[in-house]
């Protein structure tokens, strides 16, 4: 068999063992494992296995997400959440829509200190889906923005994706914070509009309240200005060059603890819940880290990616067909396949393809960032979008009174709005790139 087929063969294998629910880690590796032993015998193999995993641990710059995960465990359990979704009220509230629209802001705010979408959605649903519901919003509106929102944890720095994404193309990652701002920011002007344009065609989905006071929204800013005070330091620091990303994910984690301890939300029990949280997260990332390194390494000695590289040099259409191409396939894997996989999957496969192409006249240092942004945007369609919408689910878990499928009507708006960000980002790559050459 050629390279080319065992490859093919190996991804097969890996989409049957995932469809059958073995654990995307154990479906990675033992393709990959088999694949390898078939093209360089078990001797090489055993060999490349004594010090794979080390090869791949041993990375300081890997420390970066157990911290980050950390930051975002202690935010949850010291109650930081309420607090933005009570200020983001105060402020909007009282426009149709408004505590959608507030759902939105809290969960960028939180997200921006935790960098895990799940987090996010789950932890801010707990928070915002019983107020929304008791102020007579509809519950299609109610989960379907509280899942959309939830993706802002990993639209925003300090995203867990962007991070495994810069460590695997040897990327700056504070550049790639910095290059997630605006188009984040798009995506929440984006919903916005969507809430209000929802609202205006149904009034009875999402009715305005009562406006607050300049008395009341002064008192809800007493609690929120630890997460202020946290991303100023935190990513302040980082795109200033007073320390690094991972020093910045200490100094976040340790500041996030503090703010929750003189809150005095945040109890003993939650601390044990936070570490244990951390590393039950860090644990199931790395573990697909080894997973896709094993697959990844007997791609490489089926030669796939360099054939692949090739063949799509050799197509004679338009390099910007081949990156559109690209996205539409990552939509189509969120079908089956959660964001980090996808990512630690594809991404040594089609990365180099990508960065060989002439695009807009870029650099090979901006095709790198601007795709790492482009495939972040995709990436979270999949967390929303049907039949899977991992984001559907984990709010779905909390709103149990609300079925599926109003959710999933109620995400299509924003489905749109996704759709046209990822549009203007693929044929302006100056919004990922404006705020990189500024701070670079």
């Amino acid at each position: 068999m050629s390279g080319l087929g065992v490859g093919l063969s190996m991804f097969a294998a890996m989409l049957a063992l995932m469809a059958v629910r073995v654990p995307i880690a154990i479906a990675m590796f033992v393709p990959g494992a088999v694949g390898y032993v078939y093209l360089a015998g078990d001797a090489a193999w055993l060999s490349h296995l004594k010090g794979a995993a080390f090869a791949r641990l041993n990375v300081y710059e890997l420390s970066v997400i157990p911290l980050f995960l950390l930051t975002g465990q202690f935010a949850i359990h010291g109650g930081l959440s309420r607090s933005l979704f009570r200020l983001a009220a105060a402020i909007v509230g009282h426009f149709r829509g408004g505590l959608a629209m507030a759902a939105i802001l809290a969960s960028a705010g939180f997200g921006a200190i935790c960098g895990s979408s799940v987090a996010t959605a789950a932890t801010v649903t707990h928070v915002a889906f019983p107020e929304m519901i008791r102020h007579g919003y509809s519950g299609r509106l109610a989960t379907a923005t509280l899942a959309v929102g939830g993706t802002m944890g990993i639209q925003l720095p300090p995203s867990v994706i962007l991070i495994v994404y810069a460590i695997m193309t040897e990327q700056n990652i504070a550049k790639l914070f910095a290059a997630a701002l605006v188009p984040a920011l798009i995506a929440m002007v984006g919903y916005f509009v969507t809430i209000a344009v929802v609202v205006r065609l149904r009034p009875h989905e999402g009715p305005a309240q009562p406006r607050k006071t300049s008395a009341e929204i002064v008192d809800t800013l007493k609690d929120v200005w630890p997460v202020a005070v946290i991303f100023v330091l935190v990513f302040g620091g980082i795109y200033g060059g007073v320390f690094t990303p991972t020093e910045g994910a200490g100094i976040g984690a340790a500041l996030t603890f503090l703010a929750g301890f003189v809150k005095r939300e945040l109890t003993p029990e939650g601390i044990r819940k936070s570490f244990l949280g951390a590393a039950t997260g860090s644990g199931m990332i790395f573990m697909i880290f080894l997973g896709a390194d094993m697959l990844n390494s007997a791609l490489s000695l089926s030669r796939m990616p360099s054939q692949l590289a090739d063949a799509v040099a050799h197509l004679g259409v338009p390099p910007l067909s081949i990156v559109v191409a690209i996205l539409l396939m990552y939509i189509v894997l969120g079908a089956v396949m959660d964001e980090l996989s996808m990512i630690l999957l594809t991404i040594p496969v089609l990365f180099p393809t990508v960065v060989g192409l002439d695009l807009f006249g870029l650099s090979p240092t901006d095709k790198a960032i601007w795709f790492g942004i482009l495939v972040l945007g995709v990436v979270q369609i999949g967390l929303v979008a049907p039949p899977v919408g991992l984001n559907v689910y984990v709010v779905n878990g909390v709103a149990r009174d609300v079925p599926m499928a109003e959710t999933y009507r109620g995400v299509l708006p924003f489905l749109v709005s996704d759709a046209v960000r990822v549009t203007l980002l693929v044929f302006f790559p100056i919004l990922s790139l404006w705020l990189v050459r500024m701070v670079g």
